[in-house]
């Protein structure tokens, strides 16, 4: 079987990026398609592989894609999928809306559809220039209206979690199943060192809401590092002296903040949230609003401490009941990180793949027991 894996942009090794190289393992005979790369960021894994990119490549590629994004589509529909029996779009930006060959089976694996043409359309604009947010008000119209004529292109669709299945269902009318994304477990372990300090971790995005955690920390006299780039400058005005801002720093070094932060605090909305379990497997709990993602990975009172309003408020009494729970146990939080590594991941997708054309998909990660359902 000759199979096509279509990625969005290929610019760094990130979530998305995890998963493509599971699926580079799962077929590692296939070739790669994306809008633009920089293969001097990618792994040897990815670059094993034959890639080829679009005439967006020439235009500015990696230094400029993202201004390109009304060009996307006729970039997409430029590839010669011809004779490839199976093709597995990974989607975050627009990569399903590729022309398959009539013979051919498209599965699009989505990490969500796009954000700044749906739900964070409005924070986009508000915080583009003037220029921008009167292009965007003619394009984006447009690319709605390709997005989902586009889904009718795929056979089947998986989500990276129910909170997206949902979304998927919402704009596309299409129904998803649902596999986790790939965890990779192995580089965290739990510490014995355990610091006075809660943690954010990730690079900073307005829709991750980090001023949440920042005021909520600087109210309560609470330490607070925030890891990741991004931070503004009015973000930094607002932040008490028990708040620090390190910046990017190394894997060794976030692992290591990871397992001796008190708690992560997660006050945004994510597709599904890798940290989250990435900061359970290194044995420490999570305060997420319970919203989203990672009303599917943290579990109240076990994992950690979900709260139900985006607001300092809401997350300050968390804080508090949090610090007058008993311990939460390393191992058990461990043990339930588990239950989303990569061998999961690479289980429950060959046997989607193995079950195409069956009745009946359903959700194939492991649903973790106690796992709040997502708010619809």
């Amino acid at each position: 079987m000759k199979v096509a894996l279509v990625h969005y942009w290929l610019v760094g090794m990130r979530g998305g990026e995890k998963v493509l190289e599971a699926l580079c393992d799962l077929y590692p005979q296939a070739d790669i398609f994306t809008l633009v790369a920089d293969r001097s960021a990618l792994s040897e894994k990815l670059l094993r592989h034959r890639i080829t990119t679009s005439f967006l490549q020439k235009l500015g590629g990696v230094k400029h894609y993202q201004k390109m994004l009304p060009l996307m589509p006729f970039a997409l529909e430029s590839f010669d999928l011809t004779g490839y029996d199976l093709v597995i779009s990974s989607e975050a930006g627009p990569a399903k809306g590729i022309v398959p060959g009539p013979g051919a089976t498209h599965v699009c694996y989505c990490h969500s559809p796009m954000r700044y043409i749906w739900d964070l359309y409005p924070e986009y604009r508000r915080a583009s220039g003037a220029l921008t947010r009167a292009a965007m008000s003619v394009t984006a119209p447009i690319l709605r209206q390709w997005d989902v004529t586009t889904s009718h292109r795929v056979d089947h669709f998986i989500a990276n979690s129910r909170y997206v299945a949902q979304r998927i269902n919402k704009y596309y009318r299409r129904e998803a199943s649902v596999i986790h994304p790939p965890v990779d477990l192995a580089r965290f372990k739990a510490s014995d060192t355990l610091g006075d300090y809660y943690l954010c971790a990730g690079q900073i995005t307005p829709y991750k809401r980090v001023e949440i955690a920042v005021e909520a920390c600087t109210r309560l006299g609470r330490k607070l590092v925030v890891l990741g780039s991004g931070a503004s400058e009015q973000l930094k005005r607002m932040a008490g002296p028990t708040v620090s801002f390190v910046g990017r720093v190394s894997d060794a070094e976030m692992a290591r903040h990871f397992s001796e932060c008190k708690a992560l605090l997660f006050p945004g909305v994510e597709d599904f949230g890798i940290i989250p379990l990435e900061v359970m497997a290194s044995g420490r709990p999570v305060i997420a609003y319970a919203r989203g993602g990672a009303t599917e990975t943290v579990i109240d009172g076990k994992t950690g401490i979900l709260f139900e309003a985006q607001t300092a408020d809401s997350l300050m009494a968390a804080i508090e009941r949090f610090e007058g729970e008993a311990a939460f146990s390393p191992q058990a939080l461990q043990d339930h990180a588990r239950q989303f590594d990569t061998s999961v991941f690479l289980r429950c997708l060959a046997a989607f793949f193995d079950g195409i054309g069956r009745p009946g998909a359903a959700t194939l990660s492991p649903e973790p027991e106690g796992a709040a359902r997502p708010a619809a």
